[in-house]
């Protein structure tokens, strides 16, 4: 914090969305000249207007207004949603030797308290909420932020040196750290995902290596076991590792036993509590409870309390939500799928099958034969939508997929779902696709889609 208020040169603000923003008005009250650019026009409100106003900055719109600013700033910080590579961010770094960070580098160096960084393809938000509620147990102050709630700056802004906060952290947001370094790190899986940003598999695994890469002994590195790639990532971190597993039994670590889940560290074993008493469901879930748990163990919060908490605990909104039952079919929102391994985790959530899954937006391109195999194996039909339709409904039509009806609109989607379910079916949203053809974001998909179900006839 002291470096940054000392910090005399102006800085941008890259960015101008909820991330953007927020960051900026932190800036501000650490007197720190913002300026908060654009490169579409957009508006802010007044309140914001006059804070940045107050320190000398304010909103700036379009290439060359940045450009002039290049000349005066001596940091720019990313939000999560402006890539690495675009021209602006290279001119800034590369022209003109201008430091480029990230909004979550940047509040790590406004941070002074205790930092669990959650990172993973899948399974992020879940972690982090149920890690939120375990910290709030302790007696010190705590909150959750990053890629989920609030700007991480913001989040931070007002929390002393005594308080343990959890981030949620993309890929996007790891990418342009240098000093991040949170006392407990977490990889919970990797799949290929956000390929159009990253390019290659090993450019988005360097970004979530990044979570780890700057820590050091005293630290924790808490990883999946099960997962063979993020498993071999242990070489690479000075932190104290610890391995959570679903499918082993660890010498040491985190991992599920008879159903219980078990912590066994420093030759003692304890259980947390049996997944019988859970309302989760689902084999990624379970992944997520025992991540949970080494972030609660090794933050100081006692065994008692994180059972009361996981016990207590039901699925986050648009990750296999239910929804309602109609004619004895239950409906799932699982908006929150924007990828095909989220949807796979999906699918063997309910091991009896005889599903009927919505499926499409807008395409990432990723291989559809893993997903679409299961779905032969799970699915009594497979309605497809989006962008995507006609690309999943060839991968469907090549894995033998039986049942395959494509829609022309999300509405046509549920009521043909609604017209063909019957007991013991399940209808169940997992798009495996990101939602920008037809919504701004899949809360909105998600809410529209109970929206739908909720006006179904009875």
């Amino acid at each position: 914090m002291d470096a940054l208020r000392n910090f005399h040169k102006p800085v941008i603000m890259y960015g101008a969305g909820i991330s953007g923003r927020g960051a900026a008005e932190v800036m501000a009250h650490i007197d720190m000249q913002v300026y908060l650019y654009n490169d579409e026009p957009c508006t802010i409100d007044d309140k914001l207007a006059q804070t940045l106003e107050a320190v000398g900055g304010g909103l700036v719109i379009g290439h060359e207004r940045y450009a002039e600013l290049l000349g005066q700033v001596g940091l720019v910080v990313l939000s999560p949603g402006v890539p690495c590579d675009s021209p602006n961010v290279l001119l800034a770094e590369l022209v003109r030797g201008i430091e480029v960070i990230s909004e979550v580098e940047f509040a790590y160096r406004i941070y002074q308290g205790n930092l669990i960084g959650i990172t993973g393809t899948n399974g992020k938000t879940t972690t982090t909420t149920i890690v939120g509620e375990m910290l709030k147990r302790l007696r010190v102050p705590s909150a959750v932020g990053g890629n989920i709630g609030l700007a991480l700056s913001k989040e931070v802004e007002k929390l002393p040196p005594t308080a343990w906060l959890a981030a949620e952290l993309s890929s996007f947001q790891l990418e342009k750290v240098v000093k991040f370094c949170p006392d407990i790190a977490v990889v919970l899986n990797l799949t290929p995902d956000h390929l159009e940003r990253h390019h290659s598999m090993e450019a988005y695994g360097d970004a979530k290596k990044n979570i780890f890469r700057k820590q050091r002994a005293g630290q924790y590195t808490v990883l999946n076991y099960d997962d063979p790639i993020v498993r071999e990532w242990a070489a690479e971190s000075q932190g104290q590792i610890c391995y959570f597993s679903r499918k082993t039994v660890l010498p040491q670590g985190i991992f599920m036993q008879n159903g219980n889940f078990v912590i066994k560290w420093n030759n003692t074993t304890k259980v947390v509590c049996n997944i019988d008493e859970l309302h989760l469901f689902g084999g990624h879930n379970e992944e997520n409870v025992l991540a949970a748990i080494a972030c609660g163990f090794f933050a100081g919060v006692a065994i008692e309390d994180m059972a009361d908490v996981l016990r207590n605990f039901h699925s986050i909104e648009h990750r296999i939500e239910y929804v309602k039952t109609i004619k004895g079919v239950p409906y799932y929102n699982d908006s929150k799928a924007t990828n095909t391994d989220s949807a796979i985790k999906a699918l063997e959530a309910f091991p009896k099958g005889h599903i009927i899954l919505l499926a499409g937006g807008h395409d990432k391109g990723t291989d559809l034969a893993p997903m679409m195999a299961l779905a032969k194996e799970k699915c009594d039909a497979l309605i497809l939508l989006g962008e995507a339709k006609e690309r999943f409904y060839e991968a469907a039509q090549a894995a033998g997929v039986a049942n395959i009806h494509v829609v022309n609109s999300f509405e046509e989607a549920v009521n043909t779902a609604y017209s063909i379910a019957k007991e013991p079916q399940v209808v169940l949203l997992s798009p495996a696709c990101s939602s920008y053809d037809m919504f701004k974001n899949y809360p909105e998909r998600g809410r529209y889609f109970k929206e739908l179900v909720n006006a179904l006839p009875l």
